[in-house]
């Protein structure tokens, strides 16, 4: 029985058995397209079979895939330690962030150091990125510049010239003529996806994907083109700070959650080789309110300041304002300390905040979020040589977390000298501070603010 027509939301990508004005699943109005059906194999093992595959075993041994470094060592530390030939990468961000410019400085990077790079814009005109590239001082650069939406003239292009690099800039402008439905759409994002990535495997040729994110800032269009892909990295920054973090989430090549940090400026993007004394640098003297955090992204120990401000609530319910942090995660710890160390907040607003414009997701930020709470309530400043880290459970007991080596280390070098973690915390070398140890936040609480 031959199957109907499939429906697909360009919002969510989720699927439906027939047109609605409305998608159950996001809520959007006016976003169900019709798709063309997908070819069906053979119906029977006897029908085609195919020549088989060859089956290794799991004690194989193969070289490590070749890299090439662009000369940016943050981005060639969030590619896992270079960009690896036919791999297929996906760079998603807000508008205005620097994802252009970004891959514009790369793509220059990678040309003066031998690799011949191919840049096709989607969205400008060629005029538009040679105006970019000599703001940046980038217009000597060897970079092949193309603007075309069409991929089946792209991908001719890229099949003519063979470079070792092709940015896509992006892959939401992309379309095919095949497919009946505009570009942006579901089903052009993901058959454009799917050609640019089979193209980079067949050829041998690294393909980089600029993708739009959606307000709740997931790239946009199908889920399906992220698994595709061998490395999906995210561009994040708040626009009021010149600070910008390239994360990976996702990477066949190397470590997930790694992350590089830049700054922008008047020329572009310049590298950040020390982001914690970046992000610390403003701390002054010592004030209520403030606490340092000593965490870890991917690989590296990064230092990061934790605000917190707590005054009385004009409103019957209190505000509740978190920036760079989990909302969920402080409603917890608030519930904690009025709990087990009978600190009440109801009737305060409190507002949190990771300065430097810096997402903070690791949980050992427990004790950090709880030890600028407190100090802000009791108006008590944390001494300025000390920093923490620490999960809180939700019995109080201060649970170990781990590289806590190389969390000390980092702090070591900037100058603090005290720590506070939880007790069974495996130490090793501390850097010559002193390491004291708590078991809940209890003890924390009465020892730090005489308070709980």
């Amino acid at each position: 029985m031959a199957k109907g027509p499939a429906f697909t939301c360009t919002a969510c990508g989720a699927s439906h058995r027939k047109w609605a004005g409305k998608c159950d699943a996001c809520g959007a109005w006016n976003t169900i397209v019709e798709e063309a059906p997908l070819s069906t194999g053979p119906k029977a093992l006897g029908a085609a079979r195919g020549k088989g595959i060859e089956l290794t075993d799991l004690a194989t041994e193969e070289a490590p895939p070749p890299r090439a470094a662009s000369g940016m060592d943050e981005l060639d530390r969030v590619l896992g330690g270079g960009l690896v030939p036919a791999s297929a990468v996906l760079v998603g961000g807000d508008p205005g962030i620097g994802k252009s410019t970004l891959l514009l400085q790369a793509a220059a990077s990678f040309a003066q150091s031998g690799l011949k790079c191919l840049y096709i814009s989607g969205e400008e005109a060629s005029a538009q990125v040679r105006m970019r590239a000599q703001r940046l001082g980038l217009a000597k650069a060897p970079v092949a510049l193309g603007a075309e939406t069409n991929l089946r003239e792209i991908l001719t292009t890229l099949d003519r010239e063979r470079p070792a690099l092709a940015i896509i800039d992006s892959i939401q402008t992309m379309w095919l003529d095949n497919i009946e439905s505009a570009p942006g759409s579901v089903s052009q994002v993901r058959a454009a996806a799917h050609e640019l990535v089979t193209f980079a495997k067949t050829r041998g040729v690294a393909v980089i994907l600029v993708g739009h994110v959606t307000k709740e800032g997931q790239i946009a269009g199908p889920r399906v083109v992220e698994h595709m892909v061998d490395t999906v990295l995210y561009f994040e920054g708040e626009r009021g700070h010149q600070f910008r973090i390239l994360r990976a989430v996702k990477n066949r090549f190397g470590p997930a959650d790694e992350i590089g940090v830049f700054e922008m400026t008047g020329d572009g993007l310049a590298q950040v080789a020390n982001p914690s004394a970046l992000f610390l640098s403003e701390r002054d003297k010592p004030a209520p309110g403030s606490a340092v955090f000593a965490g870890i992204e991917g690989t590296r120990p990064v230092l990061t300041e934790i605000q917190a401000l707590v005054a009385p609530s004009p409103l019957g319910t209190p505000r509740r304002t978190v920036v760079g942090l989990d909302s969920g995660r402080l409603s917890t710890i608030l519930a904690v300390l009025e709990a087990r160390c009978a600190i009440p907040f109801a009737g305060l607003d409190v507002f949190l905040n990771v300065a430097g414009g810096m997402r903070v997701n690791e949980p050992a930020a427990d004790l950090a979020v709880a030890a600028a709470l407190v100090s802000a309530r009791e108006d008590v400043a944390i001494p300025p040589d000390t920093v923490l880290f620490g999960e809180i459970s939700l019995s109080g007991a201060l649970r170990p977390v781990g590289q806590t080596e190389n969390r000390l280390k980092e702090a070591s070098k900037l100058g603090f000298t005290r720590a506070i973690a939880p007790s069974r915390s495996k130490l090793g070398s501390t850097g010559g501070m002193e390491v004291r140890q708590m078991a809940d936040l209890t003890a924390f609480v009465g020892e730090m603010f005489g308070a709980g």
